[in-house]
């Protein structure tokens, strides 16, 4: 009689990997530690935030990440190659959204078309057709629907930021990079987009990398936090956030999510000292 199969575990394709990855700036005396060794894994479709006290080499990560820089020892995986290979699309926002005043929004989130793979190749036969109503798209999802023709200088900040994150999503990437987008705005801002970038995720299911101060912030959006110490900087706390999604903005005041962000608070207060 044949013995009972039982289907084997599907593991999660890895999207980050770092394997003991150090950062050394300079040499010699004047050598500063970044980063010390450090391993860490994000599966596709993870968004985790990264929070710790300032130069604790949270944006160090995300240079590695984007081949702006080179680790100094140990290795840096995408998509299960060398960083290098540029196995991964990527997108990035940053604090400022830096868009081009000379190009309307449309054309300024238009951009990563004309220059990534493979939308490049077609780019000057679509971008009149199918490129102008995949951005048209995006940004109706996000407010923007008529302001398409609009210049970053007649926009507010709260919806610089909202173009700045369609631009780093228009060419559909496998990994997004955050580096404090929602720093400069006002609280009441900060929590429309946190909504906002939810949606987006939840919709798109791209591996999201956050680097953020604002604790309430890491909270409401990733689904992993890690806290980083003071530098030389180490991952000291890697933990799930166990709420559901998609999260309603009142969840912030809820004592589950107070009680998360206090801890969160102390364990960052220890390690500044």
């Amino acid at each position: 009689m044949a013995s009972a199969t039982h289907p084997q575990p599907v593991h999660p394709r890895p999207a980050i990997e770092l394997h003991e990855t150090s950062v050394v700036f300079g040499s010699g005396e004047k050598a500063v530690t970044a980063l010390t060794p450090t391993t860490l894994r994000m599966d596709r479709g993870d968004f985790l935030a990264l929070v710790g006290p300032s130069g604790c080499g949270k944006s160090t990560i995300l240079r590695l990440v984007s081949n702006l820089i080179k680790p100094s020892s140990g290795q840096i995986l995408l998509g299960g190659r060398d960083a290098a290979a540029k196995e991964m699309r990527i997108g990035m926002a940053f604090q400022n959204p830096t868009m081009l005043p000379w190009l309307t929004i449309e054309k300024n989130v238009m951009l990563p078309l004309k220059i990534v793979e493979p939308f490049k190749r077609s780019f000057q036969r679509d971008k009149k057709g199918a490129y102008r109503d995949r951005v048209h798209a995006l940004l109706a999802q996000v407010g923007l629907k008529d302001f398409a023709n609009h210049f970053p200088w007649q926009l507010s900040g709260g919806m610089l930021q909202r173009a700045n994150l369609c631009r780093a999503l228009i060419h559909d990437p496998d990994l997004l990079l955050l580096d404090e987008p929602f720093g400069a705005l006002d609280q009441f801002t900060r929590e429309e987009l946190w909504q906002t970038l939810q949606e987006l995720y939840l919709d798109r299911k791209p591996t999201v990398l956050l680097v953020t101060h604002d604790l309430r912030e890491a909270g409401f959006l990733a689904r992993r936090i890690c806290v980083m110490s003071a530098r030389p900087g180490r991952i000291i706390s890697d933990k799930a956030v166990t709420m559901p999604q998609p999260r309603d903005i009142g969840v912030i005041y809820t004592p589950e999510f107070v009680e998360m962000t206090q801890g969160l608070r102390e364990l960052i207060a220890q390690v500044r000292k």
